[in-house]
């Protein structure tokens, strides 16, 4: 870290004084009403924020490599393991992050996807590792998504808005010649390229009107002749979603997810001669969240959200039989694929205790490979607080699942403060994995971390997901009353002290927390958060508006906008008697940085002290690590401030 010279001594006195002690603020962040962090606070932070994670992208070249994503300088890049504990070489090296790769069949040769500032206007890029070179293959302007390469690696497919900045038609592009994009199909709303047929003849797409409702179409790649598969809802046939679409390797049938006829997704077989769906997984009874099938089409490998747990099963297609699955531990299973030509597939793992990294196994031996070990900032994971599921009963009698993650060190005696983490989506759903920074919390402060997955939340059934709907909205706040009448019934939880914090959907909930239960906590973290729902659904961008709607109701119905006038944060913001912080990044396309300036001006219109971050090199979060190492700095001296006080 730089700071100028001190040269006459009275200046260095005061210097020294005011900044010499604490963090500086980097750059890129405009703070306001925020005290400075004490270097100390900073000093003791550092190793929590200095772990790392690798997600496997998916298999190099037709060979036993593999991609991944990980941060060694300020954001993610790819980078290529050639061997399982091999070494990590950096591929890309871009100052704004890298969210995903995929190896080009045939070549050796990647595309990587990545944007600037967090605005989302997502680019494809494609990498040759032989010579270094970089092409980009988008416009450069617009949003594109679900790039997905031919089985020969001779086509690019993908969805993107250039046409009017909000519908996702559907494109195709030859790699050898960038500007020979063109349009395949024009649609209206949320559309994804899903899957290429085995033949390069036609792609699956989706459209997607909301987490409970989408399509699975046919498209030629030559005409744009587009074939619908799955019925449009009506009263004989209700909404139903598809997720995960994947063509047989035979090219005689469609395998998906979809809940038609059940609470939770299972993985169907439609088939493409007689039009008949087979259920795989009926016996398995929570949402099959990933698969991929073997080259030879023997053999599929699917995870299954579990109460919020990864397990993986095997199943033989032949017999519909499970054979031996790894044992692994109890977290989050991601990105499982095949590798060309054989029976190993490979994911990437998380868990309490460790940090994500990629694995592979091998059916025909069945060993399980590790292929990288993040680092963990010189801590031990194994000391890290593994995760208690609780159940605890809401207003109307419906119980709320929610993890609970304590302190185990003797040194914290008595009850202990509680740090309330709502998730966000708000169709989202908290899972046990790897906490990173948040252990600072529970094992430096010993404060308690309760992740509630409220009415509305992903994983419990398509009937608890579709609860806060609509005018329901409130009802999943009053899930958080209901938790404060829990929490005061622990024996080892103080309830005198408790904060809530959210990012998303989930400042929303934090928001709202503050408005009803202010009297019941002592401060609350809104990041990146909507305050009005109003507001927030006229200024969002135009691909997310509609979507959007279909979840929390449309303000151009007047009964659901004088709804919107009474829920809303921002025309509550008088209720709010404790502090709060305010993160935002500049370039969020999805909650506009209004929404946190709106309610920063209102609270502090109302007397309350509020400690606002502005990122101006980020979007929907902080990506860049100096940011988020701000950031938690911040948050940590916000906690101890008013959640702790002078009580330890």
């Amino acid at each position: 870290m730089r700071f100028p010279m001190l040269i006459p001594c009275l200046v260095s006195i005061a210097f020294s004084a005011t900044v010499g002690f604490s963090q500086a603020v980097p750059d890129s962040i405009i703070a306001e009403g925020v005290p400075a962090v004490p270097r100390t606070l900073a000093e003791s932070l550092s190793r929590y924020q200095n772990s790392r994670a690798a997600v496997f992208q998916g298999w190099y070249a037709d060979r036993r490599e593999v991609l991944i994503t990980t941060r060694f300088a300020d954001t993610n890049q790819v980078h290529l393991v050639t061997s399982p504990g091999g070494a990590r070489t950096q591929q890309t090296f871009l100052s704004d992050r890298v969210l995903g790769a995929i190896s080009r069949p045939g070549h050796e040769q990647f595309l990587f996807e990545a944007d600037q500032g967090g605005e989302e206007n997502y680019q494809f890029f494609l990498n040759d590792p032989k010579d270094g070179s970089i092409t980009r293959l988008s416009d450069g302007r617009s949003r594109h998504v679900s790039a997905r390469w031919s089985n020969s690696g001779r086509q690019l497919a993908w969805s993107g808005n250039a046409r009017n900045g909000k519908d996702m038609d559907l494109y195709i592009i030859d790699p050898a010649s960038p500007q020979s994009a063109r349009k395949l199909k024009e649609v209206s709303g949320d559309w994804m390229i899903a899957d290429w047929s085995p033949d390069d003849q036609r792609v699956a797409a989706v459209e997607y009107r909301s987490i409970n409702e989408s399509y699975v179409y046919l498209v030629d790649i030559k005409t744009g002749q587009t074939e619908a598969i799955t019925p449009k809802s009506s009263s004989e046939a209700p909404v139903v979603s598809h997720a995960d679409v994947r063509w047989s390797k035979d090219g005689k049938a469609i395998y998906w997810t979809s809940d038609r006829d059940a609470e939770f997704r299972r993985l169907t077989r439609y088939d493409l001669a007689t039009r008949t769906s087979t259920t795989l997984t009926a016996g398995i009874p929570w949402n099959v969240d990933g698969f991929d099938l073997s080259d030879d089409g023997a053999t599929i490998v699917l995870s299954a959200n579990e109460n919020g747990i990864s397990r993986i099963h095997i199943l033989d297609v032949a017999s519909g039989g499970e054979l031996p699955a790894p044992a692994l531990p109890a977290g989050q299973v991601e990105g499982i694929q095949f590798r060309r030509q054989s029976r190993e597939f490979a994911f990437s793992l998380t868990s309490a205790r460790a940090t994500p990294d990629v694995y592979s196994y091998d059916l025909d031996g069945g060993i399980l490979s590790r292929w990288t070990q993040s680092e963990t900032g010189g801590l031990n994971p194994s000391k890290f607080a593994a995760p208690e599921l609780i159940h605890y009963p809401s207003f109307d009698g419906l119980s709320i699942p929610a993890f609970v993650y304590r302190a185990s060190s003797p040194r914290f005696t008595g009850p202990r403060p509680v740090l309330i983490d709502i998730h966000g989506g708000p169709e989202g759903q908290f899972r046990p994995g790897y906490l990173g920074r948040a252990n600072y919390l529970i094992d430096e402060l010993g404060i308690t971390l309760v992740f509630p997955n409220v009415r509305g939340s992903a994983g419990y059934g398509k009937s608890y997901l579709k609860l806060d709907n609509g005018p329901k909205r409130e009802d999943s706040v009053k899930d958080i009353g209901a938790l404060l009448d829990w929490i005061a019934k622990q024996p080892d939880l103080d309830a005198s002290r408790v904060g809530v914090i959210g990012v998303s959907y989930g400042g929303f909930m934090a928001l709202a927390s503050l408005t009803h239960y202010s009297d019941r906590l002592k401060g609350g973290i809104d990041i990146v958060g909507i305050s009005n729902f109003i507001s927030f659904l006229e200024n969002t961008r135009g691909y997310r508006r509609d979507l959007r709607r279909a979840e929390y109701g449309d303000e151009r119905d007047p009964a659901m906008r004088a709804i919107f006038e009474a829920i809303s944060p921002l025309m509550n913001a008088d209720k709010i008697k404790v502090p709060l912080l305010v993160a935002q990044g500049q370039n969020d396309p999805r909650v506009p940085a209004s929404e946190s300036a709106q309610i920063v001006a209102k609270v502090r219109q109302g007397g309350q002290p509020v400690w606002s971050i502005v990122a101006k090199d980020e979007g929907h979060g902080f990506a860049k690590k100096k940011n988020q190492d701000y950031l938690q700095e911040v948050e940590v001296l916000f906690l101890k401030t008013h959640l702790l006080g002078d009580r330890p």
